[in-house]
């Protein structure tokens, strides 16, 4: 069976604004676009994928995709993560992709080999249909979803998506297939995911130097603010 990869992305200005108490809206942007690139170039590293997608309605990001070796799928507009999953995911399965595995931009620690162990969990003779999906550390997030065909469940991107995607999974009368993933589940949002990308970030490439920095900049900046 090909399994096409759909990282979804939109516009890095104004990104992760849940780090603004660490971090500026430049550095947030530019973290944003590093975590992009970390992600991207061992998506495309994977050997059990037969094709990389990038979807998204902004122009620097399209860019950036078409550059490093993706395929590009572009909106009209920039939208919600979910509305621009499903529009992609109708794209896919119009030109005939069998499985989709959706993973998001932002979850620096991904090596190429945590996208192949994960798809080296289906049969040689699997067939559709089927989902398979990665929880976020607290499992209130779903940072990966392993869905054959494209559309056969409802997405809902955002607060507590994971137990909402393994509802729909039981609505299709699916196996419930999970797994976990320490480098999958560890997506950045907030300043507490941050200081665990930190806390764990050993092979990590272009954004743990980034955030490392930053953040030692941001620890400057409090010290002197403290003893003012």
């Amino acid at each position: 069976m090909k399994v096409a990869a759909l990282i979804p992305v939109k516009g890095f200005r104004n990104a992760k604004q849940r780090l603004s108490p660490l971090l500026d809206a430049a550095e947030r942007e530019t973290l944003a676009e590093a975590m992009f690139r970390d992600v991207l170039r061992q998506v495309l590293l994977a050997r059990r994928l037969h094709a990389t997608f990038v979807v998204t309605g902004n122009d620097a990001v399209a860019d950036i995709a078409l550059a490093l070796g993706a395929e590009v799928i572009r909106e009209a507009a920039e939208r919600g993560e979910t509305d621009a999953v499903d529009f992609a995911r109708r794209h896919l399965k119009e030109a005939g992709w069998q499985a989709v595995l959706i993973i998001p931009g932002d979850m620096p620690l991904l090596c190429a080999r945590d996208i192949d162990e994960l798809l080296s969990q289906l049969p040689e003779d699997a067939t559709a249909p089927f989902a398979l999906l990665v929880p976020s550390h607290d499992r209130m997030g779903t940072n990966a979803l392993l869905l054959a065909p494209p559309d056969i469940i409802k997405l809902r991107f955002g607060y507590d998506s994971f137990s909402y995607h393994m509802t729909q999974v039981s609505a299709q009368k699916l196996p419930l297939r999970f797994s976990e993933n320490e480098r999958i589940a560890l997506d950045i949002d907030e300043p507490k995911d941050l200081q665990r990308f930190l806390a764990i970030g050993a092979e990590a490439g272009e954004a743990f130097g980034l955030a490392r920095q930053m953040m030692n900049v941001a620890l400057k900046k409090s010290r002197r603010s403290g003893g003012a």
